[in-house]
C-alpha cells in the first residue's frame, strides 16, 4: 500500500471541525478516519476543505467555504490576519480562545498523569504588549519587505502595522525599512531582532553581506535619531554563537531591570515577550516556593538566561536564599555575572556556564538544594529532568513555553512521586498557539 506522501490528495469534501489542535488549526476527519488540518476553522463549523499536502498521517487542507460558521467566530481585528503567520486565532471570540489556551496546559498535565486544578488560572495577554521583534527582511522588486513569514511558508509578509507590538517598536517599522533598504550589507535578505529594554530599543541586525563604512554610519545615525542605546551586527542565519555580534555603536548602556537589578543583556538575548508576562511568571514562581526553609537554604536555577528569575529568587525569603544558577549561553552568563557583581550579590548568587542538554546538572549535585526552578527552551529539559527526578528535591517549579514538552517532562516527575500543587497559564503570545506556564510540583 503506498505511503500517504505517494497518494493523491482526496477531492474537496465537507467536514465538521471537531476541535482546535495544538498549532491553532481546526481538526476534522474524513469518512475513513484520516485527519484533516484546516487553518482558520473553528470547532463545530461545517467547512468545505481542499486537502493540499500530507501532514503527518493526515492532510493539510485549505478551507474553500465556511458552510456553517461557529457563533464564536468574530471579525479578525488585523488586516494582515490569515496571511501573516504570527497570529492564528484572531477570528475566535475571546472567551472561547482563552478557554482553549487554558486547556492546552490542562491537557499537557493530564497526559503526564496529573489532575490539573479547576479552574486553572490564566493570565490573559493584551494588544500592544509585545516588546520583542524578530522579523525577516527581503529585497523584492526594488523595495524592502520587513515582517513575519506566512503560515507554513518562506514568503515574508510585509508588515506596516501589528496589533501585538508595543507602540515604541511599532513606530520603528517605517524608518527601519528605509534604513535596511539603504544597507549594502543586506544584499538579498536579513533579519531584525529588537528587544525593548528600559534604556530603549536594542537592535541586532543580521545580513548576508558585510557592513560598509557607509552602512555603519547609517546605523549609528539611525540609533541617534530614534533613541536606540545600541546597534549590533551579525551574519544572517548564524545561531551557533561561535562569533559574538559586532557592536556598531553604543550610545548608552543597553540595560533592563530584572527584579530591581540592572542587567545588560547580550544583543538579541532572551527577554520575556511582555513585561506583564514577566511579572506574572515571577509572581507564580515565588508563590510556588516552599513556605518553610531549612537553615542556610539554597535554590538551584536551571536555564537562567541573563537573570529573568535569578534576582527575584535571591530576594525571596527576606533575601536569605542562596541561588546557584546554570545557563548554557556564554553571553547570557557573562551578563548575569556582571549584574550579580554590580548588584552586590556576589557570594549569594553564583552563575555557572553549562550546556544542560549535553551535561545536565547531576542528581548528586542537586540533592542538597531545597528547591529547583527551571525555565528550559521550547525543546524542554529531557536530559535534565531525569536528574531532577532522581535528586528528590522537595519542590520543583517548572516554567514552560511549550505544553507538549512540559507534558513529557512532567511525566518523569509523576513517576518519581511528585504531586502537582499549582499551575498557572500565561498568554504572553496573544492570538498565537504558544503558551507560557508555571507549574509547581512537590514530593
Amino acid at each position: 500500500m503506498p505511503s500517504l506522501s505517494q497518494r493523491n490528495a482526496p477531492p474537496p469534501t465537507l467536514v465538521t471541525i471537531d476541535r482546535i489542535g495544538a498549532e491553532g488549526d481546526g481538526i476534522a476527519h474524513l469518512a475513513d478516519g484520516t485527519t484533516i488540518y484546516v487553518p482558520l476553522a473553528l470547532p463545530g463549523e461545517r467547512v468545505t476543505v481542499r486537502p493540499l499536502r500530507p501532514r503527518g498521517e493526515g492532510w493539510h487542507a485549505a478551507a474553500e467555504a465556511i458552510d456553517a460558521a461557529s457563533p464564536a467566530r468574530v471579525p479578525p481585528p488585523c488586516r494582515h490576519f490569515g496571511r501573516c503567520g504570527g497570529c492564528v486565532l484572531q477570528h475566535w471570540q475571546d472567551a472561547a480562545y482563552r478557554t482553549w489556551k487554558s486547556a492546552l496546559l490542562a491537557g499537557a498535565l493530564r497526559s503526564a498523569g496529573f489532575t490539573p486544578p479547576e479552574p486553572l488560572d490564566l493570565v490573559p495577554g493584551l494588544p500592544g504588549e509585545r516588546r520583542r521583534i524578530d522579523f525577516a527582511a527581503r529585497r523584492a522588486g526594488g523595495r524592502m519587505i520587513l515582517g513575519l513569514h506566512g503560515p507554513r511558508s518562506a514568503e515574508v509578509i510585509d508588515l506596516t502595522d501589528c496589533l501585538v507590538l508595543h507602540p515604541t517598536l511599532l513606530a520603528l517599522l517605517a524608518p527601519l525599512r528605509v534604513l535596511l533598504h539603504g544597507l549594502r550589507a543586506i544584499r538579498r535578505q536579513g533579519e531584525v531582532v529588537i528587544n525593548l529594554l528600559d534604556s530603549g530599543p536594542d537592535l541586532l541586525l543580521r545580513g548576508d553581506g558585510a557592513p560598509s563604512l557607509e552602512d555603519r554610519t547609517a546605523m549609528t545615525a539611525f540609533a541617534c535619531a530614534h533613541g536606540l542605546p545600541r546597534v549590533s551586527w551579525a551574519p544572517a542565519g548564524d545561531r551557533s554563537g561561535s562569533d559574538s555580534p559586532e557592536t556598531i555603536c553604543i550610545l548608552r548602556p543597553a540595560t533592563t531591570t530584572l527584579s530591581g537589578i540592572a542587567v545588560r543583556p547580550p544583543p538579541g538575548g532572551f527577554l520575556q515577550a511582555t513585561e506583564a508576562g514577566e511579572r506574572a511568571i515571577v509572581d507564580a514562581v515565588l508563590r510556588g516556593l516552599p513556605a518553610r526553609w531549612p537553615a542556610r537554604p539554597r535554590i538551584a536555577e536551571l536555564y537562567a538566561g541573563s537573570g529573568s528569575l535569578t534576582f527575584a529568587l535571591a530576594a525571596a525569603h527576606a533575601g536569605q536564599l542562596r541561588v546557584a544558577a546554570w545557563e548554557g549561553d556564554a553571553a547570557s552568563v557573562g551578563a548575569l555575572k556582571q549584574a550579580i557583581n554590580q548588584g552586590g550579590l556576589a557570594g549569594r548568587v553564583e552563575a555557572t556556564q553549562r550546556d544542560l542538554t549535553r551535561q545536565p546538572v547531576s542528581a548528586k549535585e542537586l540533592s542538597g538544594f531545597a528547591a529547583i526552578v527551571l525555565d528550559p527552551p521550547h525543546a524542554g529539559a529531557a536530559a535534565q529532568i531525569a536528574q531532577i527526578a532522581a535528586a528528590g528535591v522537595p519542590t520543583v517549579v517548572y516554567v514552560s513555553c511549550n505544553p507538549a514538552t512540559l507534558g513529557r517532562d512532567a511525566k518523569v516527575l509523576h513517576a518519581a512521586g511528585y504531586a502537582l500543587v499549582a499551575a498557572t497559564a500565561i498568554d504572553q503570545f496573544l492570538w498565537s498557539a504558544r503558551l507560557e506556564s508555571v507549574c509547581v510540583f512537590r514530593r
